[in-house]
Order: C-alpha cells, then structure tokens, then sequence
C-alpha cells in the first residue's frame, strides 16, 4: 500500500506539478553530474597534459575507446529508460521493470566481452583508434586500465539514466557525483605523488567508476525506485530486446560516430601536426564537453518530463516543456559562449605549456563560441524524439553531428585548408546540424498545437 502511493506521488509529481519549475529541479542534478563527468575527464587531461603532448595525445587516443564503451551502455541506458519512463507514464510497473533489468544484466555481459577482446588485441586497437608511436606506450597503459572497466563502466550508465528517467535525478547527482569527484583528487595523487604517470589517470577513473556503480545501485537493492531490477524480470523475448536497442539506437549512433569521428580527427590532425594536433583538439574536446554538459543536463531534466506526460497523454505540458527548454537551454549557451571567445587564449595554457597546442587550441576554441548557442535545437530534437520513440527520427537527428557532416568535412577541410581545417571542422558541423534541426522543432510544435500527437499515432510506437 506504502509502495503504491509512493508510486502515485511519483506520478502526480511528474504529470501535474507546474512544467517549468520541474524541469529546472530535474535539471540542476542532471546538470551537476554531467558536469562534475566532464570535469573528472578534464582533469585526467589537465594533469596527464603535464607529462607531455605524447601522453595528452595518448587520453586522446583512448578517449574514443571509452566514447565507444559509453555509447554501449548509454544505447541500453537510454533505450530503457525511455521505455520505463512512458510506461510509469503509463502505470505499467512491469513493463518498466523488465526494462531496466534486461538493459543492466546485458550491460554487464557486453562490457566482460569488451574486457576480453580489447585485451587481447590491445595494440592493434590503439593503432587503429589514430595512435601515433610515440603516444602508443602511453595509450596502451591507460587503455588496459579503461577495459577492465568497461563492464562497471555500461553497469553505471545504465542505473543512472534508471534514476534519470524516472525523475529522481538527485540519486543520479549523488552517485556520479561522488564518483566525479573522488576521481579529481585521486588523479594528482596517483600522478604526481605516487609517480604512476599515465597508469594513475587511469586507475583513478576505473575507482572513481566503481564508487559510481555502488552508489547508484546500493538504492535499487533497497526499493528506492518503481522500476524492480531482478535477474527474474530478464526479459527471454528478442523483441522487446530489439526494442530496447533500437529506442537507444540514437545513443549508439551519437556516441559511436563520436569516437569514429575522435579516430578521423587524430588521423587527419596527426598526419598534419603530430602529437600537438592530437593533445589541442584532445584539450578542445574537453573544455567544450565540460559546456556541453551543462546542456545535456538541461535536456536530460527535461527528457523524463516528457516521458511521462507522453504516456499520460498530456501534450499541453509537453508543448510547454519543450518551448521552455529550447528557450533556456540556448540563453544559457550564449552566456558560455561570450566568455570562451575572450578567454581561449589564458584558457589552453591551463592544460599544456606548448606553444603550437596553445595556438592551434585557441583559435578552435574561439571558432566554436560563436556556435555554441546553435547546438541547443539539434540536442532538444534528438532528445524529444528518443523520449517519445520515434526512433528513426531521433536516430537521423543523432548522425548528423559526428557522422553525415564530420567525417565527409573531417576528410575534405584539411585537405584544403591544413591545420585551419581541423580547427574549423567543429564549428562548420555543428552549424550544418543546426540547419537541419529546426524544421524538425518547427513540424514537431506544430504537432503539438494542432493535436497531431493523437492516440493514432502514439499506438504506432512500442512500449
């Protein structure tokens, strides 16, 4: 009886409580952990950048190895939590608990494989991901450290999108927080005290991941959340895996274009400039994720909003929702942006005390500022068609970025232009996606007002 009007106070909270002022409450620890991610993997770079550029290009390297683990568990994470979101929407308790363990228990399983298989063939994967031979030493060390926790990595990724999804963001804050956080003060320990060099960075996020893990899944073992995880609720039936995936398919698509593009970037920039292309974008990279996450956040507060008043049958708060955050999430950007033009310049000899990483840096990170405020409508579109499964939609939305535009420009401006290239081929991909993006937001209103959201329609799509 407890248990179900907890569940109801869950519901009314998240179907009934004024739109705005939810997301913002959802957002700030969605925002909070995103960022607190972004800063633990700017630290590994701020203080391996210390050993060198060989070793900051070599966190480069890996850093597609570990975009590729994360799209993993993000796809499994996103696409349950999607399907537990409007099926709470939905009052459809099981359906959701089924959801999120299958999604957990095939994390662990993928990320053993991974373990084994990049172990094996550790070298040749480094040489392949763009690793150059004086970084390959470096890479190789910290990579080992990554796949012996991937399976804890895709674990964690999924129980925090759990938490997301179901609008109890603060237990997401919590454990990827502590995690964050833990790993800061452990990098310069292991690095410098210690002497481990590349290794420490390293073992420092596998740590820090492990304390994530537990964090977040300590509360589901005691019934913090609707969704039950048990091995029992493992779902038998290949479709609703297929389902599974392919609502999480936008994830993959994003996160594994990102590392595929992270490959092209240090082929192209590598064969240009060596090591000092690799360690600038690497730096860039970082410092512009650690922006981006604070929009992710925004989007991911605003994701379960949507969820559930799409089960719920709700299109007035969902109309709401979304004018609302695209509002925010681009005002918020362009207060980003202002500063990081001015301030690339003192910002690059933060990380490294090399002057050709810092000219090749800066003049990236100035082109990107005068885009930044444009990334919000590709984010708020790609997250809103996940949220309610139109996968296909959300699915082309996600391959726009690091996929249909980069790879084609990441080959071609170089070539062209040399190192101006690299520099601009960020900018250029993100306004492109920006064009794309808004007759999507646009129709998708329109859909909204004139009740195009029917029963119909909403039928179409599984839960």
């Amino acid at each position: 009886m407890a248990a179900a009007a907890y569940d109801q106070k869950q519901f009314k909270k998240m179907t009934e409580s004024p739109v705005c002022p939810l997301i913002c409450r959802l957002a700030i620890p969605t925002t909070v952990s995103m960022l607190v991610t972004g800063i633990y993997n700017t630290a590994d770079t701020y203080f391996v950048s210390q050993l060198g550029k060989s070793a900051s290009g070599a966190v480069s390297v890996v850093f597609s190895l570990m975009a590729l683990i994360q799209a993993i568990g993000f796809t499994l994470g996103m696409g349950a939590g999607s399907i537990i979101s409007r099926s709470l929407g939905a009052k459809d308790r099981e359906t959701a608990g089924r959801a999120l363990s299958t999604s957990f228990f095939s994390a662990l399983g993928i990320g053993a494989l991974i373990t084994a298989l990049g172990l094996i063939f550790l070298e040749p994967i480094m040489n392949l991901l763009g690793s150059t031979p004086t970084a390959l030493p470096y890479a190789k060390i910290y990579a080992r450290y990554i796949l012996l926790g991937a399976p804890i990595m895709m674990g964690t990724y999924v129980l925090n999108n759990l938490w997301r999804w179901e609008g109890k963001a603060v237990f997401s804050m919590i454990g990827i927080g502590l995690g964050g956080v833990l790993n800061i003060f452990l990098d310069p320990l292991f690095i410098m005290e210690l002497d481990m060099g590349v290794a420490g960075a390293a073992i420092a996020t596998l740590l820090s991941q492990c304390i994530s893990f537990i964090l977040l899944l300590v509360p589901v073992i005691l019934k913090k959340n609707v969704a039950k995880l048990s091995i029992r609720n493992f779902s038998k039936d290949l479709s609703f895996h297929g389902n599974i995936w392919f609502t999480g398919l936008p994830s993959l698509l994003r996160q594994g274009l990102a590392s595929l593009s992270t490959i092209f970037l240090n082929l192209q920039g590598g064969n240009l400039a060596g090591d000092a292309a690799l360690s600038a974008m690497g730096i860039f990279s970082k410092v512009t994720m650690l922006i981006f996450c604070v929009l992710l956040g925004i989007g991911q507060g605003y994701q379960p909003v949507l969820g559930y008043n799409f089960g719920a049958k709700k299109w007035d708060r969902m109309k709401t929702a979304f004018t609302f955050t695209w509002i925010f999430g681009t005002s918020i950007m362009l207060v980003f942006a202002v500063p990081l033009f001015f301030f690339a310049p003192q910002l690059m000899p933060l990380f490294i005390d090399d002057a050709e990483v810092i000219s090749i840096g800066t003049r990236a990170l100035r082109l990107e500022a005068f885009i930044l405020p444009l990334l919000t409508v590709n984010v708020m579109c790609n997250m809103t068609f996940q949220s309610i499964g139109e996968r296909f939609k959300a699915s082309f939305l996600s391959c726009l970025r690091q996929g249909f535009y980069f790879i084609p420009l990441v080959l071609l401006l170089p070539h062209f232009f040399g190192i101006s290239g690299i520099e601009a081929v960020y900018p250029v991909c993100d306004l492109l996606t920006c064009m794309t993006s808004v007759p999507f937001a646009v129709h998708f209103l329109y859909r909204l007002t004139h009740g195009r959201l029917s029963a119909q329609q909403q039928a179409k799509e599984e839960i």
